[in-house]
């Protein structure tokens, strides 16, 4: 029986992921180079962490894909569909910062300025709709009974991103990232894409443990939760307008989710890695 692999079918979405990584390197050695400001309204130093969060988000969703369970017309039209909006998204937010434009919310721009601004609005909604179209192929039971501890960790990152999404949502409606007197709506939008990695990564390691499925899939559960209740706290930090790095009960909270899950990370870590030399030992007696 064939057993599906990490980004089997997508090198595409992974190329195009590595294109992400280059313009952020461009980027990057530009800003330490002449700065990241360009007048009147750019910054390359934004198209940098763009770039680069763009990329890690295509690479991470190319090893994803392959344990959807899509059927291959459906996976043809999210990779190509997914994979032009990428190419829009790096063009917009690369050349129009180099250009001094501020590629989202346009001040005193041209036409052409104003139409590469609505497009990338709209490039933004089709990006969420067809990773709505992505995820719910993940909450279908025979895509779970596949591989349940991992399907079930991609169920709680997709809960994540459309979390992400939905700051990004916000950013756009609130005209900018700011909030209030200190709040920054980026963080929320940031972290949430990082379940994509942390989730599944740990949902693959107990795989490698000799633990009960029970046990697997109460951990997933549990980093999953408090995964989710890290968002939520550090999202209504964001909505009072204060800021997620002072100490008040909000980023108390958020952070101490934030380390238990990782905790719990770390504790698959350190089974899987015994598990791995136990293994390693009984090979060497056999083969003695």
């Amino acid at each position: 029986m064939h057993k599906t692999k990490f980004f089997e079918g997508e090198k595409w979405l992974v190329y195009v992921g590595l294109l992400g990584f280059l313009l952020a390197g461009i980027c990057g050695g530009w800003t330490l180079l002449f700065g990241g400001e360009v007048a009147p309204h750019g910054d390359v130093s934004k198209a940098f962490s763009f770039n680069a969060a763009i990329g890690i988000f295509l690479i991470s969703t190319a090893a994803l894909i392959p344990f959807s369970g899509m059927p291959r017309a459906g996976r043809f039209i999210f990779r190509w569909s997914y994979i032009l909006l990428a190419l829009y998204s790096y063009g917009a937010e690369t050349i129009q910062n180099f250009r001094g434009v501020n590629p989202r919310f346009v001040q005193d721009g041209s036409a052409f300025d104003r139409i590469v601004g609505s497009g990338f609005s709209f490039v933004a909604m089709l990006l969420v709709l067809f990773y709505l179209f992505l995820a719910a192929f993940y909450f279908r039971s025979k895509v779970y009974r596949l591989r349940p501890e991992l399907v079930l960790s991609i169920r709680y990152a997709m809960i994540a991103v459309l979390i992400s999404f939905a700051a990004g949502i916000w950013i756009s409606v609130n005209n900018g990232r700011l909030i209030g007197a200190s709040g920054n709506i980026i963080w929320l939008h940031g972290l949430g894409f990082h379940a994509l990695q942390a989730l599944p990564f740990v949902a693959w390691l107990t795989e490698q443990t000799r633990w009960k499925a029970s046990a697997r899939s109460g951990l997933i559960h549990f980093m999953g939760i408090t995964y989710m209740l890290g968002l939520v706290a550090m999202g209504w930090q964001t909505w009072l307008g204060h800021s997620i790095l002072e100490w008040s009960l909000f980023p108390i909270l958020a952070g101490a989710c934030f380390l238990v899950s990782l905790a719990a990370g770390v504790l698959v870590l350190s089974d899987a890695a015994k598990g791995t030399h136990v293994n390693k030992k009984t090979t060497v007696r056999t083969l003695k």
